[in-house]
């Protein structure tokens, strides 16, 4: 199981919300199944809809 802060964690130069959307796109390619949305991204550019927009990039519905 993916979760959003091991991404933060291990991922340091991701420095934007526009940045850690296609991470986290690439990782789901790998084969995670599953995505836990534990954390709020501690970017200044985090959006209102910051959740439907990372598990919608995890599903693979923003291409």
């Amino acid at each position: 199981m993916l979760k959003l802060s091991d991404v933060l964690v291990s991922q340091k130069e991701i420095e934007s919300f526009e940045e850690l959307v296609p991470a986290i796109q690439e990782i789901a390619r790998h084969g995670e199944r599953f995505f836990r949305i534990d954390v709020k991204p501690p970017f200044s550019d985090t959006p209102e809809d910051w959740e439907d927009r990372l598990e919608a990039a995890f599903s693979g519905l923003i291409r």
